[in-house]
């Protein structure tokens, strides 16, 4: 007996939930086995996105190494993965302190990393340190400590596990870089150089590497966004509906939970690179290739207004 027509809609609605569920399940499944005793090592693991990073692949089965500055922050963090879990399925983290503002410890520290379990199967270089600043105003001990931090320490842990990686013929190593590695932000000089150097010496390690097995993936997001969501309020009189899209972009960043999900997305799906951006960057990164000039004249505007604003306060 035929179905009535007004009973189609509904059914096929219907069957694609189901199917969308059942799809949603088995990538969720594979997620974990995927990582499931795999060696992964976490750069600054008490922050927000190392925190669910570590949730994350410490459900999944992972043999964990989590670095981070604070011992007693480490400890919570162990704590926070141990006290729920089922030891049958999971393995009890390692932990490291691992300061890369301190370079000259590092050679101790990539060997403690190493010795954990003897090889390191991926690695998250998380760590990162921020500054808004005009240029004339940062010292140079200032810059040496944010490429300490985004470039020298990533890059040299790197190097630090990839003996171990190159011997196995497998390994996977992710960058956790910024937007800013491939877009030059007026006020942010340090921390966008320190983020390009990153996203090159990581592009070339990429190219390197490849005929080994080994997979290198930069992801490359917008500000972090650990905030509550901010409660809903009656709608004001609208004004300017583009400049209300433009500021609603510009404030709108990536949640530690979306970053980490899309962490764990790319270590399973080897996927090289990760943009994790609202429009406004991405069309900006184009326009920075086709019409150069146009872009520049834009953050030069951008800049005026803004001392123009600090002038009028």
């Amino acid at each position: 007996m035929a179905l009535p027509s007004v009973m189609v809609l509904p059914m096929l609605v219907v069957m694609a939930a189901g199917i969308y569920y059942i799809y949603n399940e088995v990538i969720q499944f594979m997620s974990k086995s995927l990582v499931k005793n795999k060696v992964v090592v976490i750069t600054d693991a008490v922050s927000g996105v190392g925190t669910e990073c570590a949730h994350l692949f410490h459900k999944g089965g992972a043999r964990l190494v989590l670095g981070g500055t604070s011992w007693d922050k480490l400890e919570s963090l162990y704590d926070s993965l141990t006290n729920d879990a089922d030891p049958r399925e999971t393995f009890a983290p390692k932990l490291v302190i691992l300061d890369f503002s301190d370079m000259d410890s590092m050679e101790d520290v990539v060997s403690e990393v190493v010795d954990c379990y003897g090889c390191v199967d991926v690695l998250i270089c998380n760590s990162s340190v921020k500054l808004k600043a005009p240029v004339h105003s940062i010292s140079l001990e200032m810059d040496r400590n944010i490429m300490d931090v985004n470039y020298f320490g990533p890059s040299c842990l790197a190097k630090g596990v990839l003996p171990t990686m190159m011997s196995r013929r497998s390994g996977h190593i992710v960058l956790v870089n910024s937007i800013h590695g491939r877009l030059a932000v007026p006020f942010r000089s340090s921390y966008t150089a320190s983020k390009h150097a990153a996203q090159a010496f990581f592009d070339c390690l990429r190219a390197e590497v490849e005929e080994l097995g080994i997979v290198v993936s930069t992801v490359s997001h917008t500000f972090i966004n650990a905030s509550e969501p901010a409660p809903v309020e009656e709608p004001a009189p609208k004004t300017n509906m583009l400049s209300e899209f433009i500021a609603s972009q510009l404030t709108h960043g990536v949640r530690p939970s979306v970053l980490a999900n899309e962490i764990m997305q790319t270590v399973n799906r080897k996927k090289k690179e990760v943009i994790l951006s609202h429009p406004i960057p991405r069309v900006a990164m184009l326009l920075r290739s086709i019409v150069p000039s146009f872009l520049f004249a834009v953050l030069a505007a951008g800049v005026k207004d803004s001392v123009l604003n600090e002038q009028l306060q």
